[in-house]
């Protein structure tokens, strides 16, 4: 069954090339390649090929429709279409005809347009991405999803986040979640400390944000489990740890001693005491570039799982206090385990007999 169509888009030109034809925009979501090749191309109402990525700029074979034009001879080899000078006016026109239409619908009826971006959001990143003329158009309609549901354009979330979002690099920094389910935790540090998170979870949202970071927009963005809360945002603040250089090693010593932990992947930090003891990120460049192999079909992506930090609280009490004042050394190692498996649960890292463990550990200390 054919999706729903959000809205259309009606074709009818005579000057320079004659043309006309329909055109629209199904639910998309994120069924990507499923969605493309969906346009009959027709020559004076005689059907010549469905197969128009010479003819329709990339981002728009999402669409599906018709499309009539006398001045495409029935028989078209791929060479021509690339050179013809009617076929390049064709493929401008779509271009400007689609981002006017998109402009109009945004301006008109911005209420409805929200509701309807969470089915067209791909298709307008897909052509910012893959297509300048489009980009130049349509960074004035592209919107910004937070987890609070608001939507925003690009330039009035930059507005909305500059004071208190700009890092020590005169940066600003967007935060995002691909699912705020999964960072729950995450987000509520990093909106305690006044931050907004943005919910980015199409497919090409990685190639997307990175297209807005290259466009020289001063806006990097960060995943909100990258990094412990209070160097998402780098500042010029630094706090002081309430331990010695000597308790600072005893606790490195004692988390590099656990089973599967690289003591090159631990970080000791002071961090606020209300945070968590232990939290484990992924660095954003390692996770973007593993997000990039998947989404390319890549091998390898498991490898590259085991590239996590291990970042232990240096003020937290469970550290400062308890775990350092234990002491059976047995007790000290099974503690710092346990926190250390509650920061993996926190990542959905937590499974098999790990979890297994846990389990059975909160159930001992809880008796």
């Amino acid at each position: 069954m054919s999706p729903d169509p959000m809205f259309w888009i009606h074709l009818n030109i005579d000057y320079p090339f004659n043309l006309t034809g329909v055109m629209y925009f199904p639910k998309i979501g994120n069924q990507f390649d499923q969605q493309k090749n969906k346009i009959h191309l027709y020559s004076n109402q005689v059907y010549v090929t469905d197969e128009v990525k010479e003819i329709v700029p990339e981002f728009l074979t999402l669409l599906h429709g018709v499309i009539d034009s006398p001045d495409i001879p029935l028989n078209v080899s791929r060479s021509y279409l690339q050179s013809d000078a009617s076929v390049k006016k064709i493929t401008g026109y779509l271009t400007k005809k689609v981002a006017e239409r998109l402009s109009k619908l945004f301006k008109d009826d911005r209420e409805g347009f929200e509701k309807k971006w969470d089915d067209i959001g791909v298709f307008v990143k897909y052509g910012i991405i893959t297509d300048e003329k489009f980009a130049e158009k349509a960074l004035e309609f592209a919107l910004l999803k937070n987890t609070e549901g608001k939507y925003f354009t690009v330039q009035e979330y930059k507005d909305k986040i500059k004071a208190n979002q700009t890092d020590k690099y005169d940066r600003m920094v967007a935060l995002y979640t691909p699912s705020p389910e999964l960072h729950t935790s995450y987000i509520k540090q990093a909106t305690d400390m006044g931050y907004d998170v943005l919910h980015l979870y199409h497919i090409i949202d990685n190639h997307f944000i990175q297209q807005l970071e290259y466009k020289g927009e001063n806006l990097t963005f960060v995943r909100v489990d990258s990094d412990t809360p209070d160097h998402l945002i780098q500042k010029e603040e630094t706090k002081e740890s309430v331990l010695s250089e000597k308790e600072q090693e005893k606790v490195k010593e004692l988390f590099a001693a656990l089973p599967g932990v690289n003591a090159s992947q631990l970080i000791l930090r002071p961090m606020s005491p209300e945070g968590h003891p232990v939290m484990i990120t992924r660095p954003e460049f390692m996770r973007r570039m593993q997000e990039m192999q998947a989404l390319q079909g890549m091998e390898g992506m498991d490898k590259m799982d085991g590239h996590y930090q291990v970042i232990i609280n240096a003020n937290h009490p469970l550290i400062a206090d308890k775990l350092l004042n234990m002491r059976s050394p047995e007790k000290k190692e099974k503690f710092a385990a346990y926190l250390l498996r509650l920061a993996k649960l926190n990542q959905g890292m937590l499974k098999g007999e790990e979890m297994n463990s846990f389990i059975n550990d909160s159930i001992e200390f809880l008796s």
